[in-house]
């Protein structure tokens, strides 16, 4: 065994692994989890997006649907009963799992957590009395029960909740020990009875979450009663605090190590998710709540199921009296409920309590390892939220870390960056706010003015926006699982120190710095060398965004770039502009242009024909659109539906074909880098080049990693992979990365930095098939990476004057074979 490993289980040997338990956890990983290492060692740590399930689990799931045949249970037949009977045993595993007794609660089945919630803002009563009461740290399903609320008259707001020290397990808290800070009232209706709805006609809502999805802090679960029976001394005596106060409990995440024993504290509601507890089914949630509670909540939809009597012509129903039917709208998903006692059988096999101690030790750990973490220079690595020493949330962790990253100048490090590089490193995790828009704000210190700031900058949840103004606008968040493995976390923190603590004083070396700061010999700075006599090699016009393009010894340039480069692009019938990113198939199909007969030919694997579109069109007879393509507004014409038809068949999805009408130059807001040229649709800029020898150079190091590595045969690239128009020879590797402009010919172009790779360039293709792997991505992270970019070539713009009339005679042309005149800084 490793020392690392060692060290590790004499600290947390007594409760990593399950020692107590049927199975240990390398015989559980071995067993139920062979997917992961069948993966090439796909490190999973999104459990509390997701957690995975079982593979002895799924083998039950399928085994009783092999066996059993259950039918819709609205019915009296035998298949019925059979469903009947399952549904009514999933719903008292569900009440044993949060110890609640069938004769004060009942489990209601709803499509997810986020179902549950909106059923009770949905049916709750409220008033222009009422208040709406909820944690900065909620889930926007949470905040979402808000819109009821105010639209109905009530107030809403949010409060602080700490208390002075974490709590240990299982201990109860003083009501004095606990702190309650109130954010502004929001009120919509201005016409509120302050004076007569005090008494018991008037209800309130205090909603929770048992754990935070964003930091991993636990909620201590006395709230319940302190809210239900204490509620005045909390509001300090405002008039929002009268009435009878319930408490809503979103446990989605926390039910997983810790469920909310409802035999100690008495909630109302609460709500959870199977997937997040053992992984499938996907699409089920349930509202448990109190006998009490569910007689107060007022539907007002009725649907098949939930009704005793109902008339076609009159208005009259009588709803079913049973709480359950009252509220599960039409026929329950009743497979996936019947499911949910095999992912039961997992957890009740290794208790709650050895999965929530086998997931602490794994979180103390890392956290541990990460804040142990120190640039060189001795600057602080990472910065981990909820990790405060004082005051907490009142009670001890979840199994998440939430983080960011610095560099040794203390600068951040975006968390796009950290996703990105994970993923090419095999393991899976979570970045951005995780839909908890208070608790990011409050551990990233946002106030309303950056938040607005931020928004009017374009970002928005689940974009590339990570950094703005150099703050970060989310987070990264690891998680995990009772299936997770002291492996699991080893490797991530053995991926945060590869990947961002620098081991060398930052050292400034031409463009090519990383953010490990590891130094360069002269072969790889970037100077214009006076003997080297570059050359333009070969030439690549890319007619159609993201489909393959054809090389040409010689072609005309234009005010765009290449004459008809990427003038052309497939987009989806909902509005998506499709590229390899999403649909791979893409690169398969090849385009040629004939500029003599004017035609432009496609050819696909997939289509028996060729197809041929005429360059030269009446555009007066062609229906055209505006659509806004990286921060362009763009006009663009359309085609015939057999046009469309044939691309349809070449990706296997409906799309249709769009042209540039060549007027593509207004800027809207977003990240397009040429803002003062005219272009089609590239992504950033008119023109990308690239050497031989920086594409020799990367071979080399890909062929030294893949024997290092021991993986056989190592991956080589071609040019093509990274879709250039120019490529050049001539030089040092990398060279092109000091130039500043050069020429061609007569032709004059200028640089605008180093072209920032994605995954697309890991997806190649042999015998018509494509192929998605990890290089070379990742070997040129480990030495291109600057300020989060993986930079690889550099992106140009022709300097034409915009003017169509100077780049149409004989000297507008590229040639291969020309000489290229570069400058450098």
């Amino acid at each position: 065994m490793e020392a690392d490993k060692q060290e590790f289980l004499n600290e947390f040997g007594d409760s990593y692994g399950y020692p107590d338990g049927p199975r240990g956890i390398d015989e559980i990983r071995a067993a139920e989890f062979k997917r992961l290492d069948g993966n090439g060692g796909l490190v999973y740590l999104d459990h509390a997006g997701a957690t995975l399930y079982s593979e002895l689990q799924m083998e039950r799931v399928f085994k009783d649907l092999a066996a059993n045949v259950y039918g819709n249970p609205h019915s009296q037949s035998d298949s019925s009963s059979a469903t009947t009977d399952a549904v009514r045993e999933a719903r008292q595993q569900v009440l044993d799992y949060f110890n609640a007794s069938p004769k004060d609660y009942k489990c209601i089945f709803t499509s997810g957590a986020t179902a549950a919630l909106k059923l009770v803002g949905e049916a709750f009563p409220w008033s222009g009395s009422s208040s709406y009461m909820y944690t900065m740290e909620n889930h926007n399903s949470v905040l979402g029960i808000r819109e009821y609320a105010l639209s109905r008259g009530a107030a809403a707001f949010a409060v602080d909740v700490e208390c002075p020290e974490p709590l240990d397990f299982g201990s109860t808290s003083p009501s004095s020990s606990f702190e309650f800070s109130l954010h502004p009232v929001q009120r919509r209706n201005e016409i509120r009875h302050m004076d007569g709805g005090s008494g018991d006609d008037v209800f309130n809502l205090f909603s929770f979450p048992s754990e935070c999805n964003f930091s991993g802090m636990r909620f201590n679960l006395d709230l319940v009663k302190l809210i239900k029976e204490d509620s005045q001394r909390i509001l300090r005596g405002s008039p929002y605090g009268k009435g009878r106060w319930m408490v809503l409990i979103d446990a989605a995440k926390g039910c997983s190590t810790e469920p909310p024993d409802l035999s100690k504290c008495p909630a109302d509601f609460v709500a959870i998710s199977f997937y997040k507890l053992f992984g499938y089914p996907t699409g089920l949630g349930a509202l448990i709540v109190r006998n009490d509670a569910a007689k107060l909540l007022k539907p007002t939809y009725f649907s098949g199921g939930t009704v005793a009597a109902s008339f076609a012509d009159l208005d009259f129903v009588k709803r079913r009296e049973n709480i359950e039917e009252l509220f599960e709208d039409g026929t329950t998903s009743f497979l996936s409920i019947a499911s949910i006692q095999h992912g039961f059988k997992i957890l009740k096999s290794l208790t709650v309590t050895g999965i929530r101690r086998h997931t602490a030790s794994l979180t103390v750990y890392t956290k541990k390892m990460l804040l142990a973490l120190r640039h060189v220079n001795g600057a602080i690595v990472c910065t981990v939220y909820g990790n405060h020493a004082s005051k907490v949330p009142c009670r001890a962790l979840g199994p998440t870390v939430s983080f960011n990253l610095k560099r040794q100048d203390g600068s951040w490090v975006g968390y796009r960056e950290v996703e990105k590089l994970a993923t090419l490193s095999g393991i899976q995790l979570r970045t951005g706010c995780f839909c908890n828009p208070g608790a990011c704000a409050k551990y990233l210190e946002l106030s309303h003015l950056d938040l607005l700031s931020n928004l009017e900058a374009g970002h928005v949840c689940w974009d590339d926006h990570d950094l703005i103004n150099g703050k970060p606008t989310g987070a990264v968040r690891i998680s995990f699982g009772y299936m997770s493995t002291y492996e699991d976390a080893k490797k991530f923190i053995d991926f945060i120190k590869g990947s961002f603590v620098s081991t060398q004083i930052s050292i400034g070396n031409g463009h090519l710095l990383t953010t490990r700061a590891f130094s360069f010999s002269s072969e790889g700075c970037q100077k214009r060398f006076p003997s080297a006599v570059y050359q333009l090699k070969s030439i690549t016009v890319y007619p159609i965004k993201s489909c393959a393009g054809f090389s040409a010894e010689f072609w005309p340039l234009s005010s765009t770039g290449l004459r008809h480069d990427r003038e052309w692009l497939i987009r989806s019938i909902t509005g998506e502009v499709l590229t390899q990113k999403k649909v791979p198939e893409m690169c398969l199909i090849s385009t040629f242009l004939d500029l003599k007969q004017g035609k432009m030919i496609v050819e696909s694997p997939r289509c028996r024909d060729k197809l041929q579109i005429t360059l030269d069109t009446d555009s007066s007879l062609v229906p055209t659109e505006d659509i806004e393509l990286h921060a362009q507004r763009c006009t663009v014409h359309h085609y015939d539906n057999d046009v469309n038809q044939w691309f349809t068949i070449a990706i296997g999805r409906p799309c249709m074909l769009l042209r540039s009408s060549g007027s593509n130059n207004t800027k809207t807001s977003g990240v397009c880098r040429e803002v003062n040229a005219r272009t089609n649709f590239p992504n950033e800029a008119q023109f990308l080049l690239i050497s031989e020898e920086s594409i020799s150079d990367l071979n080399t190091r890909l062929s030294s990693g893949a024997l290092k590595a021991a993986h056989g045969s190592p991956v080589q690239v071609t040019p093509t992979r990274f879709r250039p128009n120019l490529v050049v020879s001539g030089g040092k590797p990398y060279a092109e990365d000091g130039w500043t402009s050069l020429q061609i010919g007569n032709a004059h172009f200028t640089s605008i930095g180093g072209c920032n790779r994605c995954q697309m360039i890991n997806l190649g293709h042999q015998s018509g098939q494509v192929q998605r792997t990890k290089e070379p991505l990742a070997t040129l992270a480990s030495y291109r990476r600057v300020k989060g970019k993986i930079l690889f070539g550099i992106l140009l713009r022709y300097e034409s004057g915009d003017d169509e009339e100077n780049v149409k005679h004989d000297d507008s042309w590229l040639q291969v074979g020309q000489e290229v005149l570069p400058n450098s800084s």
